[in-house]
């Protein structure tokens, strides 16, 4: 058992990758959206590759080893957009700099005229950033992915060009780029970022951005409920049909959407309830509040109506 082999609970339905081995025996997995979750070896097992069982037998191997290497992605090629498998539904999202310029890059996923940021920051040489998640079976749903790259030049020399990247996923094309990823090692999607797209108009970008960012005083941030349901059924008109995985990801992303806008809105105070359960998703909330500045305490509330299935977060 090795760091990056994909692994499944005993006890449970979790699934992700060994990020951490200690040598007491002890493992840390990351799974979906990049939780860190703690077990022993003796409570997983190694899994194969399942891709093939969602998407078909030809769609995958059954080991990273013995993926077959793209030619579709140049050699000479330094920037990559990178789809890595986790289990046989869902894939995290890289950019990789396997060249020796570092770039400022900006990742965006675009809905029209709407662009909704996934990335932006330094990309030095041979590092690769995680960017986002995706279920693959919402493939066909996904928006396209518009990436923008710009050079850090820290000497006088001849001017690299910004340039950027839209790309739109299709399934029938999207298998044929699989390959083993530079810095990661590993067995993915692999999209190589050419830079033989236009080059980017700097004045006009900076244009586009203010006119997609909505100015502070013409934005009038909605105001949530002061009591919010986090349970599963409250939020998805079928949870059967989702994982465990796919059931914290929908009730984080309700607490976060509610926070954002009862901190926007101006609101005091707001409740979460988040129920009892396993304990997961109360200490995921308490944790990320925990890292919040803008927040003056929370506790857990409601004991008589909710036996500390409810965390009220007051706000400065």
């Amino acid at each position: 058992m090795n760091i990056g082999d994909k692994v499944r609970l005993l006890h449970g339905t979790e699934e992700g990758i060994i990020r951490k081995i200690s040598s007491s025996g002890r493992l840390e997995i990351e799974i979906e959206d990049g939780f860190l979750i703690p077990a022993m070896k003796s409570e997983v097992v190694i899994v194969a590759e399942a891709e093939k069982n969602y998407f078909g037998e030809n769609a995958g191997v059954t080991k990273e080893t013995e993926a077959p290497l793209s030619i579709s992605a140049p050699k000479d090629q330094g920037l990559y957009l990178a789809f890595l498998p986790i289990n046989d539904q869902n894939l995290s999202l890289y950019l990789i700099n396997d060249s020796h310029q570092p770039y400022l890059a900006h990742s965006s996923e675009v809905y029209g005229s709407n662009h909704r940021t996934l990335f932006a920051g330094t990309l030095n040489p041979g590092e690769s950033k995680k960017i986002d998640d995706r279920l693959m079976k919402e493939m066909n749903e996904w928006p396209a992915f518009l990436i923008r790259f710009i050079p850090i030049q820290n000497r006088l020399e001849k001017a690299i060009p910004a340039f950027e990247r839209q790309l739109k996923m299709k399934a029938t094309q999207f298998f044929k780029h699989l390959s083993k990823a530079p810095i990661l090692g590993k067995s993915v999607y692999l999209f190589a970022m050419e830079q033989t797209t236009k080059e980017l108009d700097i004045r006009s970008l900076n244009a586009e951005l203010n006119q997609i960012t909505p100015k502070p005083e013409q934005t009038k941030a909605l105001k949530p409920a002061r009591s919010i349901d986090l349970h599963i059924e409250e939020l998805h008109s079928d949870p059967d049909k989702l994982n465990n995985s796919e059931k914290m990801r929908l009730q984080l992303e309700a607490f976060e959407k509610n926070l954002n806008q009862a901190l926007a809105s101006g609101m005091d105070e707001i409740t979460f309830i988040h129920g009892l359960g396993n304990g997961v998703l109360r200490k995921e909330i308490h944790k990320r509040l925990s890292q919040l500045g803008n927040i003056k305490y929370f506790q857990d509330t409601q004991k008589d109506q909710w036996g500390y299935g409810a965390t009220l977060v007051r706000i400065f």
